[in-house]
């Protein structure tokens, strides 16, 4: 295959993937995976830069801090987390607000991979409880990290790796540690106010703000408020427990006196049995909050401690010994190692005591129990249908502040100590697994394999259009439009960078343009600081796509979104962007 034919196919499989991804709902990353191997079967990439983007330090970053955030959300850290940084919303742009501002400031500081790889477990609770639709959060999260990463040298990984190669190549040249935060800061203030401003008309909802249970099944709930929880002293609005979805708070019983329509100003007191009905998916998420327990004293009294347990359905079946037994009279903890939690009868919901409750054929019990319980039981002649609920694991709330305090570690070596990310977060990752934050098997589940595959495909293609010479021929064709005018090659400079940073990935852009930007300026007789400058900032603030940078491909599939959403929100952004920096720039670094 000659060089030209390299090109054509290069840039006409780059144009089908994206249009792939704009008009048919086909996951991104089987489509730049198809793509990428179209381009290495075809000759156009080599093997090795088709798989470099496996061997990607930030994408191996990325799936290690999958294992430190569920280390986080194991014991309960992460809700305490999301409490205390994001509070409760009044509004969907004010939730985006509290969303914004604090990743910006954490992005400036650290990489903005891992801040959106920790935060989005953090969202996809907090909307819950806010019932808010989680597409509403996580474009903004993405911009805000990617925004935030141009405050500083340090805040991207993409700053830094061309800040390395301006050093090397033009020896006296470089930033300092917040001299881009002159372009930085007022892009980062313009790109909150314009999110908060259009995202009623421009922001997508992909995804209902509460979820459609498929099981209509009612659960009465009573949770006792543990001695020194955190959640004394907090009013209920304020604890999160008056907006689950799918589920309410019935009444509070407070020493024998029984509190009914409790009001969201309500203060918890220690001891409190709080009642609960609803769908047994939010009775998993009162399961995860930290200082509240089932308020049946059995179990306390089964063998496994509760973050080696989970909650489990059985149906009775009419051969079941405990039919017309009370479920006390029946000891059903000692028979089964198992605690009854709460009962539903013909899709709703029982009121009474659990213990008083007389077992019936076709009942559905909620139980905690060992998972061992669902294949003793599976078989059983006394159940018709055991199953486990999927995350019901109890969090391990005795850990909570080991995994908070490792987690605060981590960001203090990458900040003061300048210790690289990956290294920080395989540390972080490793006591997490040593002290029982998190057991191996859950560290290699919460890694999202389709968020990696994607990252690494996207690297690989951006190889494929270095190697074949289609983006060099594209970026020379664009940059000699603007002759000997300094401001105008500059505009074209970031213009092509902003260009290419969407349509490969932030390094390969950058790296590629770097040195026609250079030569632009040598070629003027005019500074190279400004030309690099734009580069870097064109190259790091990739928001027109979610291939351009891998913070938008990691909210791409949770948050529901197609590809155009990127483009209708973030392509008036970029442009926007691409303006103010061109202003900005020559004011800072003359020519």
């Amino acid at each position: 295959m000659n060089w030209n034919s390299e090109i054509a196919l290069t840039l006409a499989t780059v144009v089908l993937a994206i249009l792939a991804m704009t008009f048919f709902s086909v996951a991104p990353d089987i489509v730049l995976a198809g793509a990428l191997s179209l381009l290495l079967v075809t000759g156009v990439v080599s093997v090795t830069g088709a798989l470099e983007g496996f061997s990607n330090a930030g994408l191996i970053t990325v799936a290690v801090l999958f294992a430190v955030a569920e280390g986080l959300r194991q014991t309960g850290g992460i809700s305490f987390l999301g409490q205390r940084l994001l509070g409760q919303p009044k509004s969907v742009t004010d939730a985006q607000a509290r969303v914004m501002f604090p990743t910006i400031v954490l992005s400036s500081f650290l990489n903005n991979t891992p801040v959106v790889a920790v935060l989005m477990p953090v969202l996809n609770d907090w909307c819950k409880k806010s019932q808010m639709s989680i597409s509403k959060l996580l474009i903004p999260l993405s911009y805000a990290a990617i925004l935030g990463g141009l405050c500083t040298r340090i805040g991207t990984s993409t700053t830094l790796v061309l800040d390395g190669i301006l050093r090397e190549k033009k020896p006296g040249f470089g930033l300092t540690m917040f001299e881009i935060a002159w372009v930085g800061i007022p892009v980062s203030l313009i790109g909150i106010i314009y999110v908060l401003t259009v995202q009623r008309w421009l922001l997508p909802e992909r995804k209902p703000a509460i979820s459609t249970f498929d099981d209509p099944r009612e659960y009465t709930v009573e949770m006792l408020v543990e001695l020194g929880s955190p959640l004394i002293g907090q009013t209920i609005g304020a604890a999160g427990l008056r907006n689950l979805p799918g589920m309410y708070l019935m009444e509070i019983d407070r020493d024998g006196h029984v509190l009914a329509a409790v009001s969201p100003e309500e203060r918890l007191q220690a001891n409190d049995r709080l009642v609960f009905v609803g769908v047994v998916e939010s009775v998993v998420d009162l399961q995860r909050l930290p200082g509240l327990t089932p308020a049946t004293d059995q179990v306390f009294k089964l063998d496994s401690p509760r973050s080696h347990r989970c909650l489990i359905e059985a149906v009775v079946s009419n051969t079941c010994p405990l039919i017309n037994m009370t479920i006390r009279e029946a000891r059903f903890r000692t028979r089964y190692n198992a605690a009854v939690i709460a009962v539903a009868r013909n899709g709703q919901r029982l009121p009474g005591k659990i213990g008083d409750i007389t077992v019936i054929p076709g009942d559905t019990l909620l139980l905690e129990a060992h998972p061992s319980f669902e294949s003793l039981q599976r078989n059983s002649r006394d159940f018709y249908l055991v199953s486990r609920i999927e995350d019901s694991t109890p969090p391990r709330s005795e850990r909570a502040k080991i995994a908070q305090g490792v987690f605060v570690a981590m960001i203090v070596l990458v900040t003061v100590f300048q210790m690289p990310m990956l290294n920080a977060s395989l540390l972080a990752a490793g006591i997490l697994i040593v002290t029982r934050c998190v057991r191996s098997s859950e560290a290699r589940r919460a890694i999202d394999w389709s968020v990696l595959i994607t990252m690494a495909a996207g690297i690989g293609i951006g190889n494929a259009m270095e190697e074949s010479g289609a983006a060099v021929l594209v970026a020379n064709t664009l940059t000699n439009i603007g002759g000997a005018n300094a401001t105008l090659v500059l505009a074209m400079i970031y213009g092509v960078s902003m260009l290419f940073t969407n349509l490969i990935t932030a390094k390969a852009a950058g790296v590629l343009i770097l040195p026609i930007a250079l030569a632009a300026a040598d070629r003027l007789g005019v500074s190279i600081m400004p030309f690099a400058v734009a580069v870097m900032v064109a190259s790091a603030a990739s928001l027109a796509t979610p291939i351009g940078y891998q913070t938008n491909l990691m909210v791409y599939g949770p948050g529901g979104y197609r590809y155009s959403d990127y483009l209708r929100i973030g392509g008036p952004l970029s442009l926007i962007i691409w303006g103010m920096s061109i202003l900005i720039i020559p004011q800072v670094w003359p020519f």
